[in-house]
């Protein structure tokens, strides 16, 4: 689709502008659903910053181009942007989860980034919402009007979301990291930092979540597979030509 291209963002978090920015993330998961989403894949070639979060990617970049690059999960995002934000006294607004991870996100957040105003707003949970819905949130975003807005509803629900009301949006940096908001609010353990360095936090996540994982991972990494050889091959066919 487009890991061959210069679309995946490849500088430090620290270099990213500080303007409006839709910034997304890619795996091996949403890479394969954006091949039948056509929202998504828009959503994510058009987004102003895509984030390589998937080791899986790092080494299929590598193989397709010969590039070495760094991954950067949605966590690292998160905690940039939570650092910048106490740094400056800014303002960050939570869309997505419960409101029980939700408050126990501002408590945390309370004490860690005590210079940090906080807002959030806890969907309806399903697929897509109505017009009033849509509005509800919008106009509870805007009231705040955010430094940085984060989206946590899960792929791709959340970035054809946003990607969808970006132009409605008065916010800064909105950031789609989906299960990041379970990982700070405690609800959900993140891989050990042994494991992340390796590569290995699909499989931490597998272990420990074998019934909802197990066809992303298993079933999903040989489909990513495969899409990838696909992609190898028409490089070399273009090239040839």
């Amino acid at each position: 689709m487009f890991l061959s291209t210069n679309k995946l963002y490849r500088q430090p978090l620290n270099k990213l502008p500080i303007r409006k920015l839709l910034i997304t993330t890619i795996n091996a998961h949403s890479y394969n659903l954006a091949q039948t989403d056509v929202i998504y894949q828009k959503a994510l070639i058009n987004s102003d910053i895509l984030i390589p979060d998937g080791i899986s990617v790092v080494w299929a970049i590598r193989w397709l181009t010969g590039e070495k690059i760094i991954k950067i999960a949605g966590a690292d995002v998160f905690f940039y942007e939570m650092e910048r934000l106490n740094q400056i006294g800014g303002k960050c607004f939570f869309l997505g989860s419960s409101e029980a991870t939700l408050a126990k996100i501002k408590e945390k957040s309370t004490m860690q980034y005590p210079n940090v105003i906080v807002q959030s707003y806890s969907p309806p949970f399903k697929p897509e919402f109505n017009l009033n819905e849509n509005t509800a949130i919008l106009e509870a975003i805007n009231a705040f009007q955010p430094d940085v807005l984060m989206v946590g509803m899960t792929a791709p629900k959340q970035e054809k979301w946003a990607y969808l009301h970006y132009h409605s949006l008065k916010v800064g940096h909105i950031c789609c990291i989906g299960a990041v908001f379970d990982f700070y609010g405690g609800i959900i353990n993140r891989a050990p930092q042994w494991m992340i360095k390796m590569g290995l936090e699909w499989l931490y996540r597998l272990i420990k979540e074998p019934k909802r994982m197990w066809r992303r991972y298993l079933i999903g990494n040989v489909l990513f597979i495969s899409y990838i050889i696909k992609e190898k091959r028409g490089k070399r066919n273009s090239s040839s030509k």
